[in-house]
């Protein structure tokens, strides 16, 4: 059996102790033996570690070895700006990851400092770390529980243990054994180490400390979790594979070819300095055929979502959660403070004659039974608004003086008027709360309480301002009223009174009897009202939203039905329900559950796994301990930003206005980071092939090189970054947030990305090779110089046409991006500075070389971009 399932005398059996404590002798044994009461880090991998495993990617290999062979043959410049670029790829993911590991410093940090624990008989403080499983703890309101434990004592013993359960109403406490078996938020007799005391006091005897804690089985499930690739990284981690050995073959295709022609060919050249141009040559072709900023610029791009997502309430903390986010297609969101408000409002009442709903107004249009409601319910209360304006005390009694407040029922003036006398404050084996005042010169006790309790006890009714003895069809009625709300999933409270013959008398429990009952209030933690349209607009996004929560299956079910969540054949379960389900039946019933109710940190991290065995996109919101493992499990973790510490280290995005309608607005900043990552790698790539294309043309026709290896280090630097950031601050398609998520196997030059790439890299590469014929006409200096030309424009103009793979850039708004009309206007002037007669010489563009030859080249230039934007307008036509 479990220890909330035993008497209390066999869990001290079990932990072998008594009433008394342990002594210390025994204490100092366990400790040997269990050690200390706090949670333990497992070894993380050091900075220099991490540092190093940056350069494991194929393309970094490839790039790494080039710079080698540049180095070798004397060109320290480019190599210098190859290992640069790579040493900040390393910085920046380093920096990334140290920032993903504070989670479990952030658990340790709620760890209750100190304890008061009996020891030999006495009452002794100490540090917390040193309690043991035996210990006796007394606890007060505002301590912390420093372990898990059962309870022993109880004075009205109230815990809040939301950070694990999820639930905002603080929890009572008693010794009675629970015989059935019964989920974290049901165990009544039991105390979790971090929960906070809110109310009362009460005793305990530990039974489980540092991991054996439940706190200390989140901590492992934290250390134990995934830390998931995102759909961009798993593919460009592929590709790069593929491309740096593509690469090396070519690289070792070409210098083979080269090298054999040489070796072969005219015997009165200097073999040796053929060989090395050769091998240069090849070595430049790697360089230019691998965009080695791709990781800065996808980083920068990425920055750039993360800026425009704070704007919507979300702060990124981990960069590839931008472009996680937008592929998303389940959001497994908590209810409480995400989808609700976190906090219980009134939201209807009933009186005897028949009333119900809101209350007037004006209060001068109270009724009598409607005016003793409200009295009652602001009197026979221990909750405030303190003077910056919180409301202190428990969430149900705040809601009461919210409902006065809100009907123009000033609490404090009500409180002024009417001052308590005495009181019987609240307990759970009687589930009453009893304060005396003086109403209107007539001594009274006025009591709320629970609804079956409050009837039982009832003797009179109050109806239109007259007693009259209450009959079983006016207790019907109140039953009535009360299941009512049962079944709306609002929680009642009764409220009457009893008058008395002084305000001095002192009241017992025996007094709560022949009550007069006025009225039921009810209240809920009601949904936030931008949930609603959220959820239809995610769901016209492909998006399926989940509810996960540690509330009551009723409620849940209420608010899911509310909001739009739970769908015509949806179904809501248990955390007990999912325990008995095999993973084949889970996942038989996946997709119909949308509600998940009661459920431990286990189960969130089952759920999470087994809609990501599905291939899907999975993201976790909360804002408890509870949560944590979970969101870090998720492929992103969201965070509310009035969560705990853990949470939100635990997360890669945090809400700062926690409400739901952020998350869909940021789905949409997602989608565009991603479709912009995907217009600046095409522009590379087709950038890319169109040099690949003429060279291989030259190559393959035993023709002189078309460029020079200085030539393709200075295109790769002119063309590799500026333009592609550029593209990724384009605007959001047309049709961002009309498509379905994207699919998890899809590739990164999916959706028209990959034939874009080939189309407009062979009209770069077919301008580059007539550009370098007609140049070849006057001379080979005057081809390379013109393939140059034309190579470098065609590249830079092309920025144009990688705006959109659908819309022509007149389409998408000519000037509506000016960071690409920047990057254009800079890259016709570097490369201006090449033709300058102190450098051109430098670039192997010779003195012939005149505005003719320049019109030609550019011409080519214009007219492959031109084709590109054709191209796109037959395939949107042909489309139709």
């Amino acid at each position: 059996m479990a220890i909330y399932q035993k008497s209390i005398g066999a869990v001290f059996d079990d932990v072998d102790t008594s009433e008394k404590g342990l002594s210390k002798p025994e204490a100092a044994d366990r400790l040997e033996e269990y050690g200390y009461n706090e949670i333990k880090e497992k070894e993380k991998a050091s900075t220099l570690q991490l540092f190093l495993e940056t350069f494991k990617d194929a393309m970094v290999i490839v790039l790494l070895v080039a710079a080698g062979v540049q180095i070798a043959l004397g060109e320290i410049a480019e190599s210098a700006i190859i290992f640069l670029v790579l040493i900040i790829n390393a910085v920046i993911s380093v920096v990334q990851t140290k920032k993903a590991e504070s989670s479990l410093e952030a658990l340790q940090d709620m760890s209750a400092p100190e304890a008061n624990v009996l020891r030999d008989g006495t009452k002794m403080t100490l540090a917390a770390k040193e309690l043991v499983p035996g210990d006796i703890v007394f606890l007060e309101a505002g301590d912390y529980v420093p372990a898990d434990g059962r309870v022993i004592e109880s004075g009205s013993l109230k815990v809040n243990e939301g950070m694990l359960t999820g639930e905002s109403e603080a929890v009572e406490k008693g010794i009675e054994t629970i015989r059935e078996e019964a989920v974290l938020g049901d165990r009544h007799n039991m105390l979790f180490s971090s929960s906070l005391v809110v109310y009362g006091r009460g005793t305990f005897v530990v039974t489980g400390t540092a991991e054996q804690t439940e706190i200390g089985k989140i901590a492992d499930m934290l250390s134990t979790a995934e830390q998931k690739q995102t759909p961009l990284q798993l593919k460009l981690n592929s590709f790069s594979k593929k491309l740096g050995i593509g690469i090396l073959i070519l690289c070792i295709l070409i210098f083979a070819v080269q090298a054999a022609r040489i070796w072969f060919g005219d015997s009165n050249a200097d073999t040796t300095t053929a060989l090395l141009n050769a091998l240069m040559f090849s070595v430049a072709i790697a360089v230019a055929a691998i965009p080695e900023a791709l990781q800065s610029i996808v980083t920068i791009v990425l920055s750039v979502g993360t800026n425009k997502m704070a704007k919507q309430h979300a702060i990124i903390r981990k960069l590839p959660a931008v472009e996680t986010l937008g592929s998303t297609s389940i959001i497994c969101t908590d209810k409480t403070g995400t989808l609700t408000q976190n906090k219980m409002t009134v939201t209807d009442h009933f009186i005897p004659d028949g009333s119900s709903g809101s209350l007037p107004d004006n209060p001068e249009n109270w009724s009598t039974s409607e005016r003793m409601l409200v009295n009652i319910g602001v009197l026979c209360n221990d909750s405030y608004i303190n003077k910056d304006g919180n409301p202190i005390g428990d969430p149900t009694e705040v809601a009461l003086i919210n409902f006065a407040n809100a009907g123009n029922g000033d609490y404090e003036e009500i409180r002024d008027r009417y001052p308590r006398e005495a009181e019987l404050p609240f307990d759970s084996d009687r589930k009453l709360m009893s304060t005396v005042h003086e109403i209107d010169g007539t001594p009274m006790m006025l009591v709320k309480g629970g609804p079956d309790v409050v009837f039982e006890r009832a003797g009179y009714v109050l109806v239109d301002g007259e007693e009259r003895p209450i009959d079983d069809d006016m207790l019907q009625k109140f039953q009535d009223a009360y299941e009512t709300f049962s079944e709306q999933a609002l929680r009642g409270l009764a409220f009457g009174y009893r008058k008395l013959d002084s305000t001095d008398a002192a009241i017992t429990h025996d007094d709560e009897y022949d009550i007069v009952l006025t009225g039921i209030i009810a209240m809920m933690d009601p949904p936030r009202e931008a949930v609603y349209g959220s959820i239809e607009e995610s769901r016209k996004a492909g998006i399926r939203t989940v509810m996960i929560t540690g509330d009551h299956k009723i409620t849940a079910q209420a608010i899911g039905r509310e909001i739009g969540l739970m769908q015509q054949g949806d179904i809501a379960v248990t955390g007990r329900e999912l325990d008995d389900m095999t993973e084949e039946e889970l996942e038989d019933k996946l997709q119909s559950i949308s509600v998940y109710a009661r459920v431990s940190p286990e189960n969130k991290i089952r759920i999470v796994r087994a809609w990501q065995r599905r291939d899907v996109i999975t993201a976790m919101t909360g804002d408890g301990v509870n949560d944590a493992p979970a969101l870090k499990q998720a492929d992103i973790g969201i965070a509310m930003g009035s969560g705990t510490e853990v949470a939100k280290d635990s997360s890669a995005m945090i809400l700062t206005d926690d409400n739901f309608v952020s998350i869909v607005n940021a789905v949409g900043v997602g989608r565009t980071v991603f479709d912009n990552i995907k217009k600046a790698i095409g522009y590379l790539f087709a950038g890319n092939l169109g040099a690949i294309i003429a060279i291989l043309y030259a190559v393959t026709l035993n023709m002189p090189n078309p460029f020079t290896a200085l030539q393709l280090l200075f295109i790769n630097l002119v063309n590799d970054s500026l333009p592609a950031i550029a593209l990724g601050m384009e605007k959001s398609e047309p049709d961002v947030m009309d498509r379905k998520p994207r699919d998890v196997d899809e590739g990164i030059f999916a959706g028209g990305t990959m034939k874009a790439v080939i189309t407009r890299g062979i009209l770069i590469g077919i301008a580059v090779i007539i550009s370098f014929h007609i140049g070849l006409g006057a001379s080979v200096e005057i081809g390379v110089a013109m393939a140059f030309t034309t190579l470098i424009l065609s590249r830079t103009l092309q920025t144009f046409a990688a705006r959109s793979n659908t819309q022509t850039a007149f389409g998408a708004g000519f000037f509506q991006n000016r960071y690409v009309i920047g990057a254009v206007i800079l890259g016709f002037a570097l490369y201006g500075m090449t033709t300058l007669p102190l450098v051109r010489g430098i670039f192997n563009i010779p003195p012939e070389f005149g505005i003719v030859e320049w019109l030609y080249a550019t011409g080519l230039a214009l007219a492959s971009v031109i084709m590109m934007e054709i191209v796109k307008v037959v395939q949107q036509r042909m489309s139709r």
